[in-house]
């Protein structure tokens, strides 16, 4: 059985292309739409969606490719590409009623977040990104040794079949072992939920690699040509991360300045998991987002 935030409906909605998300729907005000990350669900937001839902209609989908989400086969190259999941988002919520709609996302969910901001700037109001780069300048900061941190995204960067082959056969260490390493609070993952992510981990490791491979192709194609073009984020954003910026050696803020001009960037002392180890935190973060 699938865990989902406390309180909340969980329900089937459509994405673009026939394919159908799950998601987690409840309060009642205006919409915000939380974007989950890697190797987690919609489940990582339980905290924050609980605070926000106070005053807000808040929704919670699986990505395309995650959890309790249809997982459509990578026949295409865009299958997975961060535009087409934003696509995904934006016909869920007109779905249930919402035209405009706040964005919240954290790691993959982030990026996708950032593809939408760009590509339905009319339909985004404000826009949250948690511990990310956009895709193009993750690839241009990793770079020698300090790049080990995210070698994940070289592996399954690879062409179909090693790294599927790889990670299926030890499943519970590989998504285990982004959970050890990337939280400061180990506490802030709980057993039931840790088992949950590993769960959904394992049966949605072609879908994952899928989304990641994306991001070494056909992602990076939309985003230079928005560079090429010039485009920006034409809503609030707010930026949320660790301190990558001094760890990797660039200056995080400039980076995403460059993309966002009306910019709130914020550092915190959180691990990469802020949403479950600082829920108090990021739900304020949003709040301020949301009266920008």
């Amino acid at each position: 059985m699938t865990l989902t935030i406390p309180g909340f409906a969980h329900i089937r909605l459509p994405g673009a292309d026939g394919v159908e998300l799950a998601a987690a729907v409840g309060g009642s005000g205006s919409p915000v739409v939380l974007l989950h990350g890697f190797p987690q669900t919609h489940l990582m937001w339980r905290h924050v969606a609980e605070r926000l839902s106070v005053e807000h209609t808040v929704i919670c989908p699986d990505l395309r490719g995650y959890g309790a989400s249809d997982k459509p086969a990578a026949t295409e190259p865009d299958a997975y590409a961060k535009r087409t999941m934003a696509a995904d988002i934006v016909t869920l919520a007109a779905a249930l009623g919402h035209e405009r709609f706040a964005l919240v996302g954290h790691d993959r969910g982030a990026l996708v977040a950032f593809r939408a901001g760009l590509d339905h700037p009319e339909t985004i109001t404000h826009l949250g990104i948690l511990d990310i780069v956009p895709t193009l300048d993750m690839w241009n900061v990793l770079r020698g040794t300090s790049a080990a941190v995210g070698y994940h995204l070289f592996l399954m960067a690879q062409p179909p079949g090693l790294p599927e082959e790889m990670i299926a056969n030890s499943a519970d260490m590989f998504f285990g072992s982004f959970l050890d390493a990337w939280a400061n609070d180990p506490t802030a993952i709980p057993e039931d939920v840790r088992a949950e992510y590993l769960r959904a981990g394992a049966g949605a490791v072609t879908s994952i690699v899928a989304d990641y491979r994306a991001s070494a192709g056909i992602d990076v194609v939309h985003d230079q040509a928005d560079l090429d073009a010039g485009s920006q984020l034409a809503m609030p954003v707010t930026v949320v991360q660790q301190d990558w910026g001094s760890q990797l050696g660039y200056d995080a803020a400039a980076v995403w300045k460059a993309w966002a001009p009306d910019l709130d960037h914020r550092l915190t002392r959180a691990g990469h998991f802020m949403a479950e180890e600082a829920p108090d935190e990021i739900a304020v973060v949003i709040q301020d987002l949301l009266v920008r």
